[in-house]
Parts: C-alpha cells; sequence; structure tokens
C-alpha cells in the first residue's frame, strides 16, 4: 500500500503523520511506503520526510489537486491511501479502509459527518452548511451515495485511481473523485473517522468561499443537463406558450385571461425567453463535446446519437424549412403593412411578425450551430478513434 500526503510547508505536522503511517503499516502486517507530493515547501518538510523514510515526489504546479494526482503516479502499491499531512486525520488508524480494500471496493471514503468531529477541528458553517449541502448536490446530480463527499482522507485501488483520470488540480479534487467513481460505477464504500483539530500554527490551505464554488462549478460541468438543458428547455417551454397564445386571442383587441390583460408585449417577452433558452440548450450540447474530448466524462450516448442522426445536411435543411416558414410569415405581414401605405397595424398582425421574426432567427442561428457542430463532431470521431487506438 503507498500512503500519499500533499505537502506544503507542513514541517509542524508532517514528522506526526509520516510516524503514524508507517506505525500502522507495521501494526497491520501490510507492505507499503509513505510518498510526500512535495508542492515547493521551504520551511525544511522534505528533509523531515527523507529522514524519516518517506519518499519525496516534487510537484512543480501548486495545489491540492496537482499534488495528489503526481503523488499517487508515482505510488506503488497496488492500494492507495490519501490523506493531508495537517495531522487532522489519524494516519494510526487506517485499518478500517484496509479492510474494505480487501473486500473488493474500489473507492473507500473517510466520512467526518458519521464518525466524529472533535471540538475546534471544523467550523461550523463547514460542518453544518457547507459540507452537506456540497454532498447533497453531488448525490442528487450523480446518485454517489457518499455522506462525506470532501472528507480529505479515501483509499482506492490504482486501476480505479487510473480509470478515473482526474484532472482538476485545486480542492475541487475531492469532488472530480468521487463524481467519475459515480459514473464509472466503481464499488464505493464509508468508514467512520475522527476529525481532528488541524495541527499546524497557521492558516489552513483550504479556503471555504472559494474552493466551495470550485466544487460546485465543477459538479454542474459535470453534469450539463442540470446546468444548461433542463433551463434552456424551460425557457423555451414558456417562450413558445406566450408567443402562441398570443396568435390564439382575439384579432383585434388584447388577450383576457383570469382577468388580467395580456397585450401584444407578452409575446416579446415570449421572443425573447424563447431565443435565449434556444441558446443556452445549444451551450448544453457544446458543454458535451468539451467535456468528452477533454476527458473530463466518458463517450456519451446522446452524442453519438446525435451526430449520427443529425448530419449537417439534415440540420441545414430543417434550419432553412424553420427560416423560409418564418420568412413567409413576416413577407405576409410587410405586404400588408405595404397596402395599409405604412399606417397602423392589426394586432393580430403585430403578433404573427413577432412569431415569424422569432421563427426566422432561430432558423439562421440553427444553421450557423449546424456548421460549429460539424467541427466539433470531426473532432469528437477523432478523440474517440484516438482512445480506441490506445
Amino acid at each position: 500500500m503507498s500512503i500519499v500526503m500533499p505537502c506544503l510547508n507542513e514541517a509542524p505536522t508532517l514528522a506526526r503523520c509520516i510516524e503514524k503511517a508507517l506505525g500502522s503499516l507495521a501494526d497491520l502486517g501490510v507492505e507499503g511506503e509513505v510518498v510526500v507530493a512535495d508542492n515547493g515547501s521551504t520551511d525544511g518538510s522534505i528533509e523531515i520526510a527523507r529522514r524519516l523514510g518517506a519518499r519525496v515526489v516534487p510537484v512543480e504546479r501548486r495545489g491540492y489537486g496537482n499534488a495528489l494526482i503526481v503523488g499517487c503516479r508515482a505510488a506503488r502499491g497496488r492500494h492507495i491511501l490519501i490523506g493531508d499531512a495537517d495531522d487532522s486525520y489519524d494516519f494510526g488508524r487506517i485499518g478500517g479502509f484496509v479492510e474494505q480494500l480487501r473486500r473488493g471496493h474500489d473507492l473507500v471514503m473517510g466520512t467526518r459527518l458519521r464518525g466524529e468531529i472533535l471540538p475546534g477541528a471544523m467550523p461550523w458553517k463547514n460542518r453544518y452548511i457547507g459540507n452537506p449541502f456540497l454532498t447533497w448536490i453531488l448525490r442528487m446530480l450523480f446518485g454517489a451515495r457518499v455522506s462525506d463527499a470532501h472528507c480529505g482522507m479515501r483509499a482506492f485501488t490504482k486501476s480505479a485511481f487510473e480509470r478515473m483520470d482526474l484532472r482538476t488540480p485545486g480542492m475541487e479534487f475531492a469532488s472530480e473523485m468521487v463524481i467519475k467513481a459515480a459514473k464509472l460505477r466503481l464499488s464505493i464504500a464509508e468508514v467512520p473517522i475522527t476529525f481532528h483539530p488541524d495541527g499546524r500554527d497557521r492558516r489552513p490551505h483550504l479556503r471555504p468561499w472559494r474552493d466551495g464554488w470550485r466544487h460546485v462549478k465543477l459538479m454542474l460541468l459535470f453534469s450539463p443537463t442540470a446546468l444548461f438543458l433542463a433551463p434552456g428547455l424551460g425557457l423555451v417551454v414558456v417562450g413558445l406558450a406566450l408567443m402562441v397564445t398570443q396568435l390564439l386571442g382575439p384579432a383585434d383587441r388584447p388577450l383576457s385571461l383570469l382577468g388580467f390583460r395580456f397585450d401584444f408585449h407578452w409575446a416579446i417577452l415570449g421572443s425573447f425567453l424563447t431565443l435565449v433558452g434556444y441558446q443556452i440548450v445549444t451551450i448544453h450540447f457544446f458543454a458535451r463535446v468539451y467535456s468528452v474530448t477533454h476527458r473530463l466524462r466518458e463517450e456519451d450516448r446522446w452524442l453519438k446519437t446525435g451526430f449520427r442522426l443529425l448530419t449537417l445536411n439534415r440540420v441545414l435543411i430543417i434550419a432553412a424549412v424553420v427560416a423560409l416558414t418564418g420568412l413567409v410569415l413576416d413577407g405576409v405581414v410587410v405586404f400588408r403593412w405595404l397596402r395599409t401605405d405604412f399606417g397602423p397595424l392589426a394586432l393580430s398582425h403585430t403578433r404573427v411578425f413577432i412569431f415569424g421574426s422569432t421563427l426566422l432567427a432561430l432558423g439562421v442561428q440553427t444553421m450557423f450551430n449546424a456548421f460549429f457542430f460539424s467541427i466539433l463532431g470531426d473532432a469528437y470521431k477523432y478523440d474517440l478513434g484516438r482512445r480506441t487506438s490506445e
């Protein structure tokens, strides 16, 4: 087993962590090593680690995730356990992790919320708001059955680490691991642990608000349906409903519904919502392509089906029909307007013009999007082909 500790000026606590880790390996009869992934320490941490028999792996790029990724790649053990070097996690009690790994689990999460949090170990806002809220979002979006998604002590097999292909550089590394483990359907177990106060005499590296927002952004990027598709489709449906309702209203007076007066301005609002919603839906598919080609997620069956059925020629034909329909509707209104010598338009004609202009805009927008999607489709297919060859 390899025990990997990220390190950036951890001299006050590093020795205790290494001694506990080596002692645990000896007590459990497990052959292993301690790997210190050093992120540029200048306080003697490197010398301490080497003196106690740990293997130091230098990490040039700063960041919690970068340190752990490099450290885990360098690990020689079939099983890997990670934990912070600030003495907040007890490396003297890793037997539960070893037992769960031996039972065949791919990822074993420590859980502080179902274990014990000693006084002063975790601020109240993290304990009762931040961690539970972020864990709830992760469970809801990805179905990961964990109670403490951001616990820094966890263990996994080397093969699971390689399959997850982790990439995030900062504290969001903790969320990325759980998300990818859930998407890959890895076997996940939990071990209650005791969380101790930070043993250092300086401010911790964690910045709750900044790092919490980075966790949220990462989760939303891994779930473009929640971030883009759902709100985009909602806007499109509401926008179309407003415009269609106006089209079905009386020809010569504003629509009255439940005692409220709905003039043609509601059709303008509907047009705005439809165009904005359609753009958000389009971004959803851009995000899906990006996440696959940048190895944030595995092959996407939606994209695979979409690129097969919605070829460039087919989408251009559909877009042309939509745009032409809008152009015809607008043309009819303009013709009637010319016949009145540019006089006032009937209310029904204004509604039709708004609807037609929206269709025209959607058609033109779709034409240009189709060409861009075609370019992305080539990159997507190339990336999948390269993965197959690997």
